[in-house]
């Protein structure tokens, strides 16, 4: 085969993959790593590139479990925020600037699409809170969301730091903490594996959701595939 039609058949190949690429390569002049490729969203503050968990640098919005209350109702802020997080990154692509580690080595990272930066942004639509505890970065974008009324501020909520301690709402307790309209579990298997279970199914009763091991609520199962789950088998 000629140079030509071996170039070709490297372009298809490369074409092929290009949905699914992602790399990793070191910032210059520093220790850091800049992740980059399309995101699977795991929760509101949390997207997976690549294998690896990233949370967003200097924000901390709802868990995927919790309930807030907005116009008197229970309200699932926790999937609307994931929810949000998907439509900023879906078919498009993230790059991710790393700013520190975490707990068990996680990555800590200023995530932009395009020149977006979605840590802003969900702390502007009023879909996560400027935590404070590690930078200022968007402090402007929290005043802007408290005073607008966006998201969350439009009603009452439990901070997700007091929420993960076991704070919550009392229209939150009586209904055992499951959104209203979002009853399809998404659970991490022993392997990793991520699958969802419908009401009704053998296992549904007994499972529970442990948001801080990627594990959420979904709405529909559409929305439970985009994000890359599959349902359990029966």
């Amino acid at each position: 085969m000629g140079t030509k039609g071996k170039d070709m058949d490297f372009a298809r190949s490369i074409a092929r993959l290009a949905p699914v690429l992602a790399f990793v390569m070191l910032v210059p002049g520093a220790a850091r790593a800049e992740l980059v490729g399309m995101a699977e969203v795991i929760d509101g503050d949390t997207l997976e590139i690549a294998g690896e968990r990233i949370d967003l640098h200097g924000i901390d919005a709802p868990e995927a479990g919790q309930i807030c209350v907005r116009g008197g109702k229970p309200w699932a802020c926790g999937a609307a925020a994931a929810r949000l997080l998907f439509e900023l990154t879906a078919g498009r692509e993230v790059r991710c600037e790393e700013k520190a580690r975490g707990r068990r080595g996680r990555v800590i990272a200023r995530c932009k699409v395009d020149w977006l930066n979605l840590g802003a942004e969900m702390v502007t639509r009023g879909m996560a809170l400027a935590d404070l505890r590690v930078s200022r970065d968007y402090i402007r974008n929290y005043r802007e969301a408290r005073g607008k009324e966006n998201g969350i501020f439009a009603g009452v909520f439990v901070e997700p730091a007091r929420w993960r301690r076991g704070e919550r709402l009392a229209a939150e307790s009586a209904i055992g903490n499951a959104p209203p309209a979002c009853r399809i579990k998404g659970r991490v298997a022993r392997d990793g594996a991520r699958v969802y279970l419908l009401p009704g199914a053998p296992d549904y009763a007994r499972t529970g959701i442990a948001a801080d091991h990627g594990e959420r609520w979904f709405c529909t199962e559409a929305e439970a595939r985009a994000a890359g789950w599959r349902k359990a088998e029966p």
